[in-house]
């Protein structure tokens, strides 16, 4: 055999072996596709896959674990175990790093039958998986001499910078509550269900402060002026945002300056920058 032709049939069997790995155990298919390209005299071929496979299962199961501790306290080990091994099959990992893996869980959550009469687990697993992500985001060194530009300078001209992994989530569930419940216990279990039962609406707000993922509830005011900010929009347009979601009648008021302070003793903004001139 030419070494081209060593190294196609090398490439072969790399290909049908993942396949294999993160196919259903005995899905017909990929072992029609991968023990033709083994050497059929050793029976202990199909055994190692198997066991390739329920290594895979356990490595799904742990990794999902890391990120998702909330949601495997709501269904249940036995529960998320399984719906682990269905992500592996059906949403593989694309990169080498397996703790980058799970993005596509809370949709998974979100559309699985089995899990309809609790609507709120793909939310839930939104907040789970934006703290995940925040805990390997850098920690940026907040800038508080630059604070001072809010007195000196025009707002039209000026914007904030956030911490590094900010991210906001609306719900019509008391997500925030919830997964703060499960890992903090503040507020109270007992509190966060009452919260659902009554069909109270959160916004979840993820950053990173002291090399640790932080959560807390937000208003829509705040998500407005967030996500206005993370768009490039200076401090005056992202505060008329804000004010808008007052104006619809989600919200009651909100106090920009008490914000702030709040904002920046939690480390959520970290100093005040030049806004970038909005585009033509």
């Amino acid at each position: 055999m030419t070494q081209a032709n060593a190294t196609t049939a090398l490439q072969a069997q790399q290909e049908a072996l993942v396949n294999a790995l993160f196919a259903r155990s005995g899905e017909a298919s990929t072992l029609a596709e991968l023990l033709p390209l083994l050497d059929q005299r050793n029976p202990q071929n199909q055994r190692g896959l198997q066991s390739y496979q329920a290594n895979g299962h356990a490595l799904a199961e742990r990794c999902l674990r890391a990120a998702f501790p909330v949601i495997e306290q709501m269904i249940g080990s036995n529960s998320f175990n399984a719906l682990a091994r269905d992500l592996w099959h059906q949403h593989p990992p694309e990169r080498g790093d397996l703790a980058r893996w799970g993005a596509a869980l809370p949709a998974f959550v979100a559309s699985n039958p089995q899990l309809a009469d609790a609507p709120y687990l793909g939310d839930v697993a939104q907040v789970e998986w934006a703290l995940h992500r925040a805990a390997f985001e850098a920690d940026a060194l907040p800038n508080p001499s630059s604070f001072a530009r809010l007195t000196e300078e025009d707002p039209e001209t000026l914007s904030l910078t956030l911490a590094p992994g900010v991210h906001t989530i609306t719900s019509r569930f008391p997500v925030a509550s919830l997964v703060l419940a499960h890992l903090q216990d503040h507020p109270t279990l007992a509190e966060a269900a009452d919260r659902l039962r009554q069909g109270h609406a959160e916004g979840a707000l993820i950053w990173r402060q002291g090399m640790k993922p932080r959560l807390m509830r937000c208003s829509s005011a705040v998500t407005a002026l967030i996500t206005l900010l993370q768009s490039g929009s200076d401090i005056a347009s992202a505060l008329d945002g804000a004010m808008s979601a007052v104006d619809d009648g989600t919200e009651e008021h909100f106090d920009f300056s008490a914000w702030l302070t709040e904002a920046v003793t939690q480390g959520v903004v970290t100093g005040v920058h030049t806004a970038l001139p909005p585009t033509a």
